[in-house]
């Protein structure tokens, strides 16, 4: 099962990160490249604990669907959205954020189980561990602009 950590400094208050990360439009902005946008559950404003909102993006060619639910919340620090539905078999993603003295680290645990068994583990190896590593990144370079504006 491939675990993706990712860790970003933002120079931002810690409460102006946690809020971007949790809201639905700058997800929307921070994924232009998958053309990603919210089509059911909340499709905007900021998640709570109990939300669940279903993304449509496009990944390898492919209009996709997928369901996350958040599962945990404590604000500003952290929270936790799992995949209900899509193309995984499961997948958990905890963002955390720790207040710096000049801003806020903000850290990506993305862990996820691939469907098909022995073939979604060597397609895991060939391209989607690397696929997904660049695709939180770049979100994550995109809430850091939004956030330093």
């Amino acid at each position: 099962m491939p675990v993706i950590e990712h860790k970003q400094f933002i120079k931002a208050p810690i409460e102006i990160c946690f809020d971007l990360a949790r809201d639905v439009e700058v997800h929307t902005r921070t994924s232009v490249k998958t053309k990603e946008r919210a089509v059911g559950g909340v499709t905007a404003g900021l998640l709570q604990e109990g939300d669940s909102v279903t993304w449509e993006a496009v990944h390898f060619g492919i209009k996709q669907r997928l369901t996350a639910k958040v599962i945990f919340m404590e604000k500003p620090h952290s929270f936790v959205d799992v995949m209900v539905k899509g193309a995984f078999k499961s997948f958990i993603h905890i963002h955390q954020f720790i207040e710096e003295e000049e801003g806020t680290t903000m850290i990506d645990h993305f862990q996820y189980r691939s469907r098909f068994g022995p073939i979604g583990i060597l397609i895991d190896k060939l391209f989607l561990e690397k696929y997904m590593r660049k695709f939180i990144a770049n979100r994550a370079r995109g809430l850091k602009k939004i956030a330093e504006k």
